[in-house]
């Protein structure tokens, strides 16, 4: 596949992190009901381009199947994940990884130390309704931050039970923390779409969160 820079903008000269407290321009907050929120920060990482050819060339990514009612379905997208401990592919990750942990301490009472990464390869990849409800988020307030590479998609979200859906655009280097009771409350979702480029999410999760 070929990653040209021109796809998503000029390559930044001086790459990092925006600050996400940075006034005027740093997180914003909608907050969802039951205790539910979700933070957007825009151009989060600054130098986007070589993170995506980065992780395009070096995760070691990996296609799974799975069972769906009476037979096993590829699922759509590629995936692999970072444990506790491992190195991340790339610097800026790290970085990132850092600054979310440190901007968020007060709120989460833990740093992020897992990253998992989901290779979306073209409009037909996708991931179902669903929360990050395996381990502690299953009964407890937690945070996943998700910072996403290449073309623009549509992050879902829709009140668990039924309710009106809302949706945020995650466009390269952008960054969206779903937050308080978001995975157990409320479901996301990465829709399929009829034309979209390659695009790569990192999720930033703390310990046994899935």
């Amino acid at each position: 596949m070929d990653f040209q820079s021109s796809l998503f903008g000029a390559v930044a000269t001086s790459p990092g992190v925006r600050p996400l407290d940075g006034a005027p321009h740093g997180v914003e907050r909608t907050t969802l009901t039951r205790g539910a929120w979700v933070d957007v920060l825009r151009n989060f990482v600054v130098g986007a381009d070589d993170v995506l050819e980065r992780l395009v060339e070096d995760v070691p990514w990996r296609a799974e199947r799975r069972p769906m009612y009476d037979r096993v379905v590829d699922v759509p997208r590629l995936v692999h994940t970072y444990v506790v401990g491992e190195e991340l592919p790339h610097p800026l990750l790290t970085t990132a990884r850092d600054a979310l942990s440190a901007h968020y301490l007060p709120e989460l009472g833990e740093p992020f130390v897992t990253a998992g990464c989901c290779f979306y390869r073209d409009g037909r990849d996708s991931v179902a309704w669903h929360g990050d409800t395996i381990g502690r988020g299953k009964h407890a307030d937690t945070m996943v931050a998700i910072v996403s590479f290449g073309d623009p998609r549509r992050l879902a979200l829709r009140p668990r039970g039924g309710g009106e859906s809302i949706g945020f655009e995650m466009g390269h280097g952008d960054l969206v923390v779903m937050g308080g009771s978001c995975q157990r409350t409320w479901e996301h979702a990465v829709p399929k779409v009829a034309h979209a480029g390659p695009r790569i999410s990192v999720q930033f999760r703390p310990l046994n969160v899935f």
